[in-house]
């Protein structure tokens, strides 16, 4: 038969009693909590004036949880707050009681890479150079066929450039001897247009008159004559016109699948996602009032919540003459209210101070204070 355990007040923490995990047993500041907690729970479930069917070990174990709890909450926020910025970094570092600063830039950066190489402006994906000879009678050359089966392995390229255009419109927009309809074309080599035609002289004129004879330079090209130089679709290039002997055309081109496999960028033993990043057990004497305050209440409820369960299994006790009712359903049912509660009050209060609600409040504060600024009267000066 069961011996039936109360509260008898014994509180203390030494080396033969620990809590279950002993996440926080070598912290002298817990050990020292440890049993003032536990008097004030069992002062505030009414020992000595009710006896509590639980011992220092439960009361401990509830306070283990709730410092846990307390850590697991503000890591989680962090966790979401801080992920794009430690994304990639060290995974074996402990980020818990850091400040983390930074951008995430750099997270953006490496996924334009892909943008990059087709901008020509970077990118990851190495552009190659390769070469046909063209002849005359025949205009359409399969590029795929001719080059990249051979020198690829019959990888996929895609031709990203052709070196095969008209003469630029900026070539005869400085003939010296075509004025362009000017009369008088008067050179300001300070102005560094010299080096287009040294033998002409030329007016200084704004960049929109030239950017607009050029385009209507190109404009006459297409329509008044043949313009077209090439065409290309599915790698399968058209001369124009036909060739007038044998020529090499150049062409630029990466290979799909390079390009393809450079898109996903996968590192090892690095933050990859929620699972891994570096957030560990809070450090007990780092806590401030505020959070021991909040663990002190969580455990409060906790411990509710276990008596509760004991004394439900027992709804009624049986005394001669009659019997008593005990209060293990409503133990339980404020306990888990107790508990949403503090919970909900945590995550409103971390939340607050998160990285998107400080620039937005900034924003804010910004905005109303150039509003009073508004109202400010101007002072006019008098000489």
């Amino acid at each position: 038969m069961s011996v039936s355990k109360v509260w008898q007040g014994e509180n203390s923490f030494t080396a033969s009693v620990s809590t279950p995990f002993g996440t926080f047993d070598g912290d002298l500041q817990f050990v020292g909590d440890a049993p003032k907690v536990a008097t004030w729970v069992a002062t505030r479930l009414g020992y000595p004036i009710v006896d509590i069917e639980l011992t220092k070990d439960n009361i401990f174990a509830c306070f283990e949880e709730a410092t846990a709890e307390y850590s697991a909450q503000v890591n989680q926020f962090n966790i979401r707050n801080n992920m794009g910025v430690l994304e990639g970094s060290t995974s074996g570092t402990n980020y818990t009681g850091k400040s983390v600063q930074g951008s995430e830039l750099g997270t953006v950066i490496a996924i334009s890479d892909a943008y990059g190489t087709m901008a020509y402006v970077g990118g990851s994906t190495d552009m190659k150079k390769g070469h046909i000879t063209v002849s005359k009678g025949q205009q359409t050359y399969d590029l795929q066929a001719l080059w990249g089966d051979v020198s690829e392995s019959n990888e996929r390229i895609d031709i990203t450039r052709v070196f095969f255009e008209s003469t630029p419109a900026i070539q005869r927009f400085f003939d010296p001897y075509s004025v362009s309809g000017q009369g008088t074309l008067n050179l300001i080599d300070e102005f560094g247009f010299g080096s287009f035609s040294p033998a002409a002289q030329f007016i200084l004129m704004p960049l929109y008159e030239d950017l607009l004879r050029i385009q209507q330079i190109e404009m006459s090209d297409q329509i008044r004559k043949s313009a077209h130089t090439f065409n290309i679709v599915n790698n399968k290039l058209q001369i124009f016109p036909d060739p007038e002997g044998d020529k090499e055309i150049w062409f630029e081109y990466i290979v799909n699948k390079e390009w393809r496999d450079n898109q996903a960028i996968v590192l090892e033993n690095v933050v990859s996602d929620y699972s891994n990043i570096g957030y560990d057990f809070a450090v007990y004497t780092e806590i401030n009032d505020v959070g021991v305050q909040w663990i002190r209440k969580y455990t409060l409820a906790l411990t509710k919540e276990l008596l509760g369960a004991i004394r439900e299994k027992y709804s009624t006790i049986p005394i001669p003459g009659s019997d008593v009712s005990l209060d293990g359903a409503a133990l339980r049912s404020e306990a888990l209210t107790e508990k949403d509660k503090l919970v909900e009050e945590l995550r409103e209060n971390l939340e607050a101070v998160s990285k998107k609600s400080r620039m937005e409040n900034a924003a804010a504060m910004s905005e109303q204070q150039n509003t009073i600024l508004n109202h400010v009267p101007i002072v006019i000066y008098v000489g």
